[in-house]
């Protein structure tokens, strides 16, 4: 269930993975788009940068034309003057020069009248040109601004996207790990599975065979030693003693006798009510000490008088019912006579609240049309009319269900096992209401016991009487509540213990068959308890089983003996063995000995020999001495034979000699042995030093590792960056390529429409030339220069008035 639900989210996630990737794809289309149009915005904004610088040249060279024109017209101005007054004086003789002024003039003024139209035509234009630059900068630098507005936030919505995809992406890969983890260990549990349903199977099927076989066996005994089966009828299996509960029996004991004690403090709460109501009713509204009372009243009064002989029975019903469930007893409704009793004296109970029930409510009706009750005490009155109503409906009621249970016992027929269950829970929630209206009654009484305090006519005796009654109610609201929650809390307890009878079957048909039941019980009990003798005097069971303790323990060491002298005899045999080898040994080396020392001695006595035939001549008592020296060794050689036991053996020697050999022996043996135990520990200590070496070199190579994970990680980083930086360059580098190369653009259509202009100006310097017939020297009357907003240059044309022609270039203005 849990991996369909995750396959459900993951693919519910899978879904809004591609309907997030296909809203990223639209963005991003229209990022570019947005990122295109700026681009083209501005490409725009710099093709009208150019166009405004070209405009702004434009305008400071007509600027300085304009100036120059003005110059010029001042100096033709003051020439006219000059001139004039020349003519006036040179009027005769000069006729034939003021013609030529006169034409000279005319041609000024048209060209000066032309140069201040077209400087004024310009001036319009480069207003009009600029205002509209001016306009369309404005909307292109705020569209710009709106566009760089939408890009960042386009750019940040497909940030967030990404993050949110990138998470979503990891959080994906995670649950698709944790899946795959659990899809193994499912797997695994899966063939655990399979294997422990392969050896239930087996167990299964072996039970199965077993049971079957048991099955046969007892159906086989049954057919064959049981002649008559009494459990197949319901009639006989009644009278069959079911098995004896005594858990079950105390703790309906138990719960009898807590039903006892709640019954007890109702029954006493009840007679206190009745008690004091009767006395209420002797004092108001008509005090018996002073007036009458009504005959009605008084009539209430005799009945409630004599409320204990229908209350006091309740709680004896009770306390036999509580005597009748013993430990001995099987309590079910079949065999629980005393119900019945305690179903009849509730009986009688409810008659007397019937009986009772007019006259109080008449005794309520009175007290409202009596001259002292109020609106507010009549309101109370009717409150309590209603509430003693429901009072004995409830207790009706009550009546009703507890006679029902009560017919099991009496008349099995009368009420049929299926509706015992509904039976009890409606005797729960009759409990209940019986709760809830002794609380109305209760909050009633007291506010109509606050409100008759308060009355002018309220006499002590009533007060008392009210607050005694006032407490009898609280106790009988706190007993029904009592009882009302242990009932509730006990029904499913009383449910369950209904199916208590015999064989577990469907209980017991009639009340007869229960109690011959009983009977059969208690005779069974007494035959059980006549053959119960008296134990036989016996050993402690401690006692047998310290003594079964030792002679297990004897036991044991006795086995444990037995098998220390046999592996003692082997190894005796095995010794005599090697004895009987060593011995042989020693006679084989004796023998030996005895030639070595023989040939030594001939070969002594040969030497000796020729020693004496040198020294007798020179010292014959050194010859005695020699010859004595020469039979002693002899004399020890064949001494008897001595036997030697050492680590390794037992040895026998012939001679002292021999002694020196064994210990010899014994030696080599421990030195070489310690000489092993020397090169072992060597070779440990050698292991432990690699081992330690080897240890501080795998961790000095794991710090290794982690230290170039850690730079990897940083590299990564690096490289990263440096990718970025790459990229941040080459976009760099193409947006300064691409901007030097609008320059050179604009450089080489700059030089092309110079080159235009220059040709244009010599073909008007030529066609002025030609024109013109009359120049002055010194005078400029033809101007016109272009500024290369690269290098900031001037190029000028300037004609005088004598067709002299000059071109340069300069800096600045």
């Amino acid at each position: 269930m849990a991996t369909a639900d995750l396959q459900g989210k993951y693919q519910k996630l899978a879904q809004e993975y591609s309907k997030l990737r296909a809203q990223n794809q639209v963005l991003k289309k229209g990022v570019v788009d947005e990122q295109a149009n700026s681009a083209a915005l501005k490409e725009q904004l710099k093709m009208k940068d150019q166009s405004l610088r070209k405009l702004q040249q434009e305008m400071d060279s007509l600027t300085f034309r304009n100036l120059q024109l003005a110059k010029r017209v001042e100096l033709l101005q003051d020439e006219l003057a000059l001139s004039e007054l020349r003519g006036k004086k040179n009027k005769k003789s000069g006729e034939s020069s003021s013609q030529l002024s006169q034409e000279q003039k005319s041609v000024f003024d048209e060209d000066l009248q032309k140069k201040i139209e077209e400087n004024e035509r310009l001036h319009i234009q480069f207003f009009e040109a600029d205002e509209q630059h001016k306009h369309m900068e404005a909307e292109l630098r705020s569209r710009l601004e709106t566009l760089e507005t939408e890009a960042a936030q386009h750019q940040a919505v497909v940030d967030g996207l990404t993050r949110k995809y990138m998470e979503t992406i990891e959080k994906l890969q995670n649950d698709k790990a944790k899946l795959e983890v659990k899809s193994q260990t499912l797997e695994k549990e899966a063939k655990d599975c399979r294997l422990r349903t392969e050896e239930c199977q087996l167990q299964l099927n072996n039970l199965h065979e077993d049971l079957s076989s048991r099955l046969e066996e007892s159906l086989s005994i049954i057919n064959e030693k049981v002649p008559f089966n009494d459990t197949r009828f319901s009639q006989y299996n009644a009278l069959n003693v079911p098995l004896h509960n005594r858990r079950h029996q105390l703790k309906m004991r138990d719960i009898a006798g807590q039903a006892l004690a709640f019954i007890q403090d109702l029954v006493t709460a009840l007679l206190n009510f009745h008690t004091y109501t009767e006395q209420r009713v002797q004092i108001f509204p008509i005090d018996s000490a002073i007036d009458t009372i009504s005959p009605l009243n008084q009539k209430f009064s005799q009945y409630l008088h004599e409320n204990a002989s229908y209350v006091r029975p309740l709680e004896e019903g009770m306390l036999h019912l509580f005597e009748s469930i013993t430990e001995d007893t099987v309590t079910v409704l079949e065999t629980t006579v005393q119900l019945k009793t305690f179903s009849e004296h509730l009986t009688c109970y409810v008659s007397f609240l019937r009986k009772i029930l007019p006259y109080q409510l008449k005794s309520l009706e009175e007290e409202c049309e009596s001259s002292v009750c109020t609106s507010a005490l009549r309101a109370r009155n009717l409150e309590l009319y209603s509430d003693v109503k429901k009072m004995t409906a409830v207790f009706e009621k009550l009546q009703t269900y507890i006679a029902l249970l009560a017919l099991p016992s009496t008349k099995p027929d009368g009420l049929l096992r299926a509706n015992y269950n509904s039976v009890l829970t409606h005797i729960a929630i009759v409990l209940q209401e019986f709760h809830d209206v002794m609380k109305d009654i209760s909050k009633h009484y007291s506010q109509k016991a606050t409100i008759e305090h308060e009355l002018p006519t309220a006499t002590q005796k009533l007060i008392t009487t009210n607050d005694c009654i006032l407490s009898s109610v609280v106790a009988l609201t706190n007993g029904a509540g009592k009882i009302a929650s242990f009932f509730s809390s006990n029904v499913d307890y009383f449910i369950a213990s209904l199916s208590y009878g015999p064989k577990e079957a469907s209980g017991f048909i009639s009340p007869l068959s229960a109690e011959c039941m009983l009977q059969y019980k208690q005779k069974a009990a007494a035959y059980m308890k006549s053959l119960k003798k008296p134990r036989l005097e016996s050993v402690p069971y401690e006692e047998a089983l310290a003594n079964r303790r030792i002679l297990l323990s004897s036991t044991e060491s006795r086995e444990g003996l037995a098998q220390q002298v046999q592996q003692s005899l082997e190894k005796i045999a095995k010794l005599e063995q090697e004895k009987e080898h060593w011995m042989l040994e020693a006679q084989l080396a004796k023998i030996k000995l005895e030639k070595e020392n023989q040939r030594m001695a001939d070969k002594v006595k040969n030497a000796s020999g020729a020693q004496l035939v040198q020294n007798t001549q020179e010292n014959p008592v050194m010859v005695n001495a020699a010859v004595q020296d020469q039979e002693e060794p002899s004399d020890r050689t064949w001494q008897e034979p001595v036997q030697s036991t050492s680590l390794v053996g037992m040895l026998v020697k012939t001679s002292d000699s021999e002694v020196p050999d064994v210990e010899s022996r014994e030696d080599l043996i421990k030195n070489h042995y310690m000489a092993r135990i020397v090169e072992l520990t060597s070779q440990l200590q050698l292991a432990d030093s690699k081992s330690v070496h080897f240890h501080a070199e795998c961790r000095a190579l794991s710090k290794r590792l982690s230290l170039a994970e850690k730079s990897k990680e940083s590299l990564n980083e690096e490289m990263k960056l440096a990718s970025q930086n790459i990229s941040r360059l080459q976009d760099e580098l193409t947006t300064t390529k691409r901007s030097y190369e609008d320059q050179l653009s604009m450089m080489s259509d700059h030089l092309c429409s110079m080159n235009e202009t220059l040709s244009k100006q010599r073909e008007e310097i030529d066609t002025l030339k030609m024109s013109s017939k009359v120049c002055k020297r010194g005078v400029c009357f033809f101007f016109s220069e272009r500024k290369d907003p690269c290098t900031n240059m001037y190029a000028f044309v300037c004609i005088n008035a004598s067709s002299c022609l000059w071109i340069g270039i300069s800096k600045g203005t």
